[in-house]
């Protein structure tokens, strides 16, 4: 609840930013308490949850960023469309609202048992948090790597098929604000449904499969998506509305077994930190990608007609089979009870204990 209170005041002072300089230090200081948000709602939504309904509420909850895409897009075309003297500082503004909205109904949210449990089990045992955290990190040293990488991979194929999208609609196809608001709106409606429907054939297909189908799915839509492929009797802006639904759909179809997926890898002691820092983390390394799309439109084009057809088709084919082959390689944890996990954990770090406490000493 700090968390969101911290952001949301940074969020609102965003819009009075009296210089780009102002503006880039609370845009980093908004990213600081954006980044602690998802890890911290992602565990207390998953150890809350019964064991056989966390796929379904992994693809709602994620589905929360589509949702939230979706609203900006509408906020977006009523700003610009309505009132386009207001500028951009407007969006800061409207911004704020949903986010107190959530501090509001997490006032009514209790701490999950699971993480009630393990604080008990740690003062009994004499532990400290942070050596229960050194534990898991230095235990599972490979699973942190693995996990990085692949939110890297997932963080490169969200950015790589939405940032880049509207310019795409708007310098090359020539689309105005409305027709890209529409579109935007088009694609985070089949982001939400994808996500939602994925996210609980998760439950029955197992994670890592549900990804893959998922990822191999949203590789036959690209050429759809950008209007490389048009459909039968449809305009071409028709056919694209279409392809853009497909591709979100799968996107967040892969997108939506996330939060239950990485909490169920993610060792006891730090599920609150290392799913959302593995997030976060990849989102970081990901962040180039919107940048090397541009260059390779230029150069598949011009500096004045840049080919971002074929820019997002490399990219976001490649982000595809880099989900597939890292999701492939990893293990499934789909249905681990984490009750028996803090136990198991806390029963392992009383046996290692001495060994990490020289280590850490």
């Amino acid at each position: 609840m700090i968390d969101i209170l911290f952001y949301s005041i940074v969020e609102l002072l965003t819009a009075f930013s009296p210089n780009y300089t102002i503006f880039l230090i609370l845009r980093g200081l908004f990213g600081i308490g954006m980044g602690g948000e998802w890890g911290i709602g992602a565990s207390l939504a998953m150890e809350s949850l019964p064991t056989e309904a966390r796929g379904l509420f992994s693809g709602i909850l994620q589905q929360g960023y589509a949702f939230g895409y979706l609203l900006g897009a509408v906020v977006y075309y009523g700003v610009f469309a309505f009132f386009p003297n207001f500028g951009w500082r407007t969006m800061f503004v409207i911004g704020v609202l949903p986010a107190l909205l959530v501090l509001f109904i997490r006032l009514g949210v209790r701490e999950s048992p699971v993480w009630q449990h393990q604080r008990d089990l740690q003062r009994q045992a004499g532990r400290s948090s942070w050596q229960g955290m050194w534990y898991a990190v230095a235990s599972r040293l490979w699973l942190f790597i693995y996990v990085i990488i692949l939110m890297t991979a997932f963080n490169s194929l969200s950015h790589g098929t939405q940032d880049t999208y509207p310019t795409f609609l708007q310098k090359q196809l020539g689309l105005g604000v409305s027709a890209t608001s529409l579109i935007t709106i088009i694609a985070n409606i089949g982001a939400i449904c994808g996500g939602t429907l994925f996210g609980y054939y998760s439950q029955i297909w197992g994670r890592r499969r549900t990804i893959i189908i998922a990822s191999v799915l949203g590789l036959i839509m690209i050429p759809l998506w950008v209007g490389l492929l048009r459909l039968p009797l449809l305009s071409l802006l028709a056919s694209i509305s279409v392809g853009v639904f497909l591709l979100q759909f799968m996107v967040q179809g892969a997108w939506g077994v996330i939060p239950v997926h990485l909490n169920e890898l993610s060792p006891t002691d730090v599920r609150g930190t290392f799913p959302g820092f593995a997030y976060q983390l990849g989102n970081l390394f990901a962040s180039f990608i919107v940048t090397i799309e541009g260059i390779v439109a230029e150069n598949l084009g011009s500096a004045k007609n840049p080919n971002y057809a074929l820019a997002l088709a490399f990219f976001s084919a490649g982000a595809f089979l880099a989900v597939i082959i890292f999701t492939a390689i990893g293990r499934e944890a789909k249905g681990i009870e984490f009750m028996k996990s803090v136990e198991a954990e806390e029963e392992a770090q009383s046996e290692i204990a001495p060994r990490f406490r020289r280590v850490g000493s």
